[in-house]
């Protein structure tokens, strides 16, 4: 969809620290992204990163853009365009009229999305979904993916999921939003406690009992590697909790959404540290009453990192039974499977696809009105 149309759309992907500001045309980026920091804590200095953003690509355009369209962090009313209440952006504790404002400014059409949500939408369609499709019809395999549930790990933990194709918005825009799930091992707090860039912090000093350091998630990631000085054990263990409890939301999640997980945001570079648990959970075991154990899931959940594990899930295991009472054979496809990956697309490119995807249809839709 969209991938042979002029129209040229301007897009953001708004983090909490820091802005990506680009432009897309035919499914292509094609101007030099601009990247800006958010100064989140300040309204006058966050508007004028975003009008600045903006105005440094479209300066770089041949044709004028038809819209803008970009994700912001959390929960918000997008429809009208309203941001407030966000947690990662202090300046956003109140209501403001972003949508709106940006209108006036620049005097094109602007769509506001969760951040999660365009992730998933442009993974779902130019990234890791068709990716997989592909790789089984390479292999003569006959299943393909429609449904996907794609995650970031970054400031915070978003999420987006895709089904049939379809952008599933919810009915108050709040649909996926797994962020807030009850943790697994702390009843009363949210999942994000131990997913994210604070969480890995918060981990390592308590695994290590240094609370006085000063480490970011990328120099903690650099101890468990070996190629800093700290505690080494402590800042796996960081990393495989946050991978034990991310499992625990996914296998919440898919056993609803029923696809494939892809994982982007700055944490999933430490994925060789995270996915060893992560999968762990999802293929957990758990209990009845009576002490039966069984599979938490109907289906296998496959490390798709893996080059064993990815053509194992590649591979075909389809075989044909007889229809009994006639010559007929039919296919039957005994093994259920999922395959959890890191995004290749990466999450800024593949926010801005969706962005860009999201943006086009908007604007047709209303033409037919």
């Amino acid at each position: 969809m969209y991938e042979f149309d002029k129209r040229i759309v301007m897009t953001l992907d708004g983090g909490g620290t820091n802005f990506v500001f680009s432009a897309i045309q035919e499914h292509q980026e094609i101007v030099k992204s601009i990247h800006l920091p958010s100064n989140g804590h300040d309204l006058n200095l966050c508007l004028e990163s975003i009008f600045l953003g903006f105005a440094k690509v479209k300066e770089q355009l041949s044709s004028e853009p038809v819209a803008i369209s970009f994700a912001f962090p959390g929960p918000a009313d997008y429809a009208n365009g309203i941001i407030g209440e966000l947690q990662n952006l202090k300046a956003f504790r109140q209501p403001i009229a972003l949508g709106p404002i940006l209108e006036e400014k620049f005097g094109i059409p602007v769509f506001i999305n969760n951040d999660g949500n365009l992730y998933a939408l442009g993974e779902a369609l130019g990234g890791f979904l068709p990716e997989i499709n592909k790789r089984l019809e390479a292999a003569e395999n006959p299943k393909r993916y429609k449904n996907l549930l794609a995650l970031t790990l970054g400031t915070g933990f978003g999420s987006g999921f895709i089904n049939d194709g379809k952008l599933v918005w919810g009915d108050n825009g709040c649909a996926a939003n797994i962020w807030a799930y009850r943790h697994k091992k702390f009843e009363n707090c949210i999942t994000e406690e131990s997913v994210g860039a604070a969480a890995i912090k918060r981990l390592y000093a308590e695994f290590s009992g240094d609370f006085e350091s000063q480490l970011t998630p990328k120099d903690i990631f650099d101890v468990a590697d070996g190629k800093k000085n700290g505690d080494q054990k402590a800042a796996q263990q960081a990393f495989a909790e946050l991978g034990e409890e991310a499992g625990n939301v996914i296998a919440h999640a898919i056993s609803i959404i029923d696809g494939l997980v892809v994982i982007g945001g700055g944490i999933s570079g430490a994925a060789k540290f995270f996915m060893p648990s992560l999968i762990r959970e999802v293929n957990s075991q758990i209990r009845k009453l009576n002490g039966d154990c069984f599979p938490r899931l109907e289906m296998k959940a496959y490390n798709l990192e893996d080059d064993i594990e990815l053509n194992e899930f590649i591979a075909p295991n389809q075989q044909y039974i007889e229809v009994l009472g006639s010559v007929k054979k039919a296919l039957y496809d005994s093994s259920k499977r999922i395959g959890i990956a890191i995004t290749k697309l990466g999450t800024s490119r593949a926010i801005a696809l969706g962005a860009y995807t999201f943006a086009l249809n908007k604007l047709d839709e209303n033409k037919s009105f």
